[in-house]
C-alpha cells in the first residue's frame, strides 16, 4: 500500500509540474510565432507572395478559359462571372483576404 501511495503521489506531482512546464513552453512558442508574423519583412514577403499568386491565378484562369471555352458548366461560369463583377466594382482594388484587424 505504501508503494502504491508513493506512486500515485509521484504521478500527481509529475502531472502538475509537466503541465506547468508545457503551458510555459506553449506560451513561449505562441509569443515567438506572434513576433515572427509581426515582423515587417515577413509581412512584406507574405503580401508579395499573395499578390504574385493572384496574378498567376488570373493568368491561369484566362489560359484555361481560352482552351475550355463553353464547356464549363453554367453554374461555374456564373460564379466566376459574379466574382469578376464584384472585383471590378471595387475599382480593381485588392481584397483584404488574409489580413488581420488588430
Amino acid at each position: 500500500m505504501r508503494y502504491r501511495l508513493t506512486f500515485i503521489a509521484g504521478v500527481a506531482l509529475g502531472y502538475v509540474l509537466g503541465t506547468r512546464a508545457g503551458r510555459e513552453r506553449y506560451e513561449q512558442l505562441k509569443k515567438s510565432a506572434r513576433q515572427f508574423t509581426e515582423n515587417p519583412a515577413v509581412r512584406n514577403a507574405a503580401e508579395s507572395a499573395a499578390h504574385s499568386g493572384r496574378d498567376i491565378a488570373g493568368k491561369a484562369y484566362h489560359s484555361v478559359s481560352d482552351k475550355v471555352g463553353d464547356r464549363v458548366p453554367a453554374s461555374v461560369a456564373e460564379r466566376v462571372r459574379s466574382l469578376k463583377e464584384r472585383s471590378s466594382q471595387n475599382g480593381g482594388a485588392e481584397d483584404d483576404w488574409g489580413t488581420t484587424n488588430t
